[in-house]
């Protein structure tokens, strides 16, 4: 996989999604504009070349990288951003703890969960957006090792491993009065059961984490 197919970004459509959330048994609706997503999840090769490092237990160029938490995502966002020419997505507050998106920018950024879930679903109504072995590794299929990023059928849109291999970071926070900063993850991973990979379903974690079955993919808005 060359450079340029590590960074090709898809264009989704503006619509609508229904976010819910079983704990809360509470749905809602959001509407979206027109944004960008990347057809794979961030590489090993990718990450290393922008962030200098190789977090990830078990190394492979075509592998997602893992082992990063929210922050080490948002940062290298904007590194990769500054190096593309683009206006990075994320200002950082003195010390280092807070964060602001510039909704404006055209930079890298991190897609909210509506925007990921929307596009996952590629317009399909049902959990998957095809049958589990053919689109996505997981625990039943996997042999329980992370595995090569576009090696299953994608979407409709073209996006490769939205169910399966990783976890996604998304932007948003999960439960602000329940869980505090804690940050949203989609899409389930190589070790998950079935259940865990459907288009619906979220998982949270610290944004200062790192688990050796979550990574991230990068979003782009579409600035007018």
């Amino acid at each position: 996989m060359d450079a340029s197919a590590e960074q090709k970004m898809i264009a989704c459509p503006s619509g609508q999604v229904m976010l819910s959330d079983r704990r809360t048994q509470r749905s809602w609706p959001v509407e979206l504009a027109p944004y960008q997503l990347a057809a794979y999840p961030i590489t090993q090769a990718l990450y290393a070349r922008i962030a200098d490092r190789r977090p990830s237990a078990a190394q492979g160029d075509r592998l997602p990288v893992d082992g990063v938490s929210w922050w080490d995502a948002v940062r290298f966002c904007n590194a990769l951003s500054e190096r593309d020419g683009f206006s990075p997505a994320y200002h950082f507050q003195a010390g280092g703890e807070g964060i602001e998106w510039d909704a404006s920018a055209d930079g890298y950024r991190l897609p909210t969960e509506a925007e990921w879930e929307h596009a996952c679903r590629a317009g399909t109504p049902g959990p998957r957006y095809g049958p589990l072995d053919e689109i996505a590794w997981y625990r039943g299929n996997s042999n329980e090792r992370i595995r090569e990023v576009g090696r299953k059928r994608p979407n409709a849109l073209g996006l490769y491993d939205m169910l399966g291999n990783v976890w996604e970071w998304c932007w948003d926070v999960y439960d602000a009065e329940v869980y505090g900063s804690y940050r949203v993850l989609r899409g389930g991973g190589w070790f998950d059961e079935h259940w865990s990979c459907r288009a619906s379903v979220r998982r949270r974690s610290h944004p200062t984490f790192r688990v050796d079955d979550v990574g991230f993919r990068l979003a782009r808005s579409v600035v007018r």
